[in-house]
């Protein structure tokens, strides 16, 4: 999961049914679900967690991290009786500037302290070719279990001539899930968030499918610069959704409706490793058309293009400095929202995504992380005119985080099996829902845009 943050209760209910009519929808609500940096794949290799992570801990990759998730997680010490699972369980604290206008259930309006989640993961090499990052998570806010994050691998080594490459083929269940750097909506920051927070505000489709769809990719990085992926997906019926004890279903989140016709995701990059730095530019873009069960013959259209740019100073990995930065443009043909449903004012609508966040690493145990985000769109009384003054969808705000992580180097203590990180972060808005102010639905009062800055300390372990 590891998306981000969250409300509750009916704030929740409410804010997903109106985006899910757009289909471009209000992410204030997923679970965030840290992974990655699991511990099987450093008794795997031998390696210490900070020859893959920035900060020996989390989901920011350095170079080597990136050739071992192409490699589909395959890489080896050589040595037999491995066996690739791991464990992890977050837990948090949670205070918001003015009380949550509804207590979600089993909690209170405000100071709410859960055990966030709890994971297993079958993650590993199983064949000299294939290999897997699966998770299973259990929901302490919540209280459901959900099979999170799905991605096999197969990859194999390429020469042609002098140029040396990988091509990999990975079966998963979120378009970014696949993405092997920092920038996508899957990886970036924040890594871990509240399921108590407000969220970041309404993003692109493309970022609100885990869980919700499978899909089949082609991936190559070619001559260690050039990296292109191409994937389809399809949606999952809700049984086998159900069957699956989804999170998203269970708790009533957001359901994208019934593709027609496969999803196109496609991804380009350039990546150049220095060693002492390295950094890549990309695009990226997802296109889908999702009708409805009670109109099959209308589908509303999306479609998502983004760019996307990274730098990593790791010097002697005393002192390392990171920038992720990635933008997203949505164009939305509401067909069936519009047409039939009548939901939505405009027939076409954009939406914007902006994000960026810059993080300083010392001694691979102390960090420092700020970052920003903003989210625009076009007015639209049908979408979002129920909690904005000026029906948008405009969300803008900065997020920092404090951490230590006294484990994951080639000395620590109990490596390659403990790891934690302990966290501080604080998220603050200057707009919500279209402005500085808006509509609490729940109540139907006024409410500030910094009345929901949320302050969270958290803790998160990996065995």
């Amino acid at each position: 999961m590891f998306r981000n943050s969250p409300m509750i209760g009916s704030i929740k209910r409410r804010l997903f049914a109106s985006a899910a009519v757009a289909g471009g929808v209000l992410l204030a609500v997923t679970l965030n679900t840290p992974a990655e940096a699991v511990p099987s794949y450093a008794r795997q290799t031998g390696s210490d967690c900070a020859a893959c992570h920035v900060g020996g801990f989390g989901p920011q990759l350095t170079p080597y991290g990136v050739k071992f998730k192409l490699g589909a997680y395959t890489d080896t010490d050589g040595k037999d009786g491995k066996v690739p699972l791991s464990a992890m369980a977050v837990m948090n604290w949670t205070r918001t500037a003015k009380d949550l206008p509804e207590a979600p259930a089993h909690f209170n309006s405000n100071n709410n302290s859960a055990v966030q989640e709890v994971s297993a993961f079958l993650a590993g090499r199983l064949t000299d070719s294939i290999g897997t990052f699966v998770q299973a998570t259990y929901s302490g806010v919540d209280r459901v279990s959900s099979l999170d994050q799905l991605d096999v691998r197969y990859a194999r080594a390429l020469k042609i001539g002098d140029k040396e490459g990988v091509f990999g083929v990975s079966f998963n269940n979120n378009p970014t899930l696949t993405d092997p750097f920092n920038t996508l909506g899957q990886w970036r920051f924040p890594y871990t968030a509240s399921d108590f927070g407000f969220g970041t505000g309404a993003s692109p489709l493309v970022e609100n499918l885990a869980g919700s769809v499978l899909g089949l990719n082609a991936y190559t990085l070619w001559d260690n610069n050039f990296y292109a992926e191409l994937g389809l997906y399809n949606s999952v019926s809700k049984s086998t959704a159900n069957k699956l004890n989804n999170s998203q279903v269970a708790v009533g989140a957001i359901d994208p409706g019934k593709f027609s016709g496969p999803g196109t995701y496609w991804r380009l990059a350039y990546f150049k490793d220095m060693k002492r730095d390295n950094f890549s530019v990309g695009l990226f873009g997802f296109n889908a058309r999702v009708e409805n069960v009670d109109d099959p013959g209308r589908a509303d259209r999306y479609r998502d293009v983004g760019v996307d740019a990274a730098y990593q100073f790791l010097g002697n990995r005393e002192h390392i400095f990171t920038v992720n930065a990635s933008y997203v443009r949505e164009w939305q043909k509401l067909n069936y929202t519009f047409d039939t449903l009548a939901a939505s004012e405009n027939k076409n609508n954009t939406l914007n995504n902006f994000r960026v966040a810059t993080s300083y690493h010392y001694n691979q145990s102390w960090g420092a992380t700020a970052g920003l985000f903003k989210t625009t769109g076009r007015a639209d009384s049908g979408l979002y005119g129920a909690s904005s003054y000026n029906n948008k969808p405009d969300t803008a705000g900065y997020l920092l985080q404090a951490d230590w992580t006294p484990w994951g180097k080639e000395s620590s203590w109990g490596a390659p099996w403990a790891n934690a990180r302990l966290g501080l972060q604080y998220t603050g808005y200057s707009r919500f829902n279209g402005g500085s102010h808006y509509i609490d639905e729940v109540n139907g009062v006024d409410r500030k845009a910094s009345a929901n800055n949320t302050t969270m300390l958290f803790l998160w372990l990996a065995i």
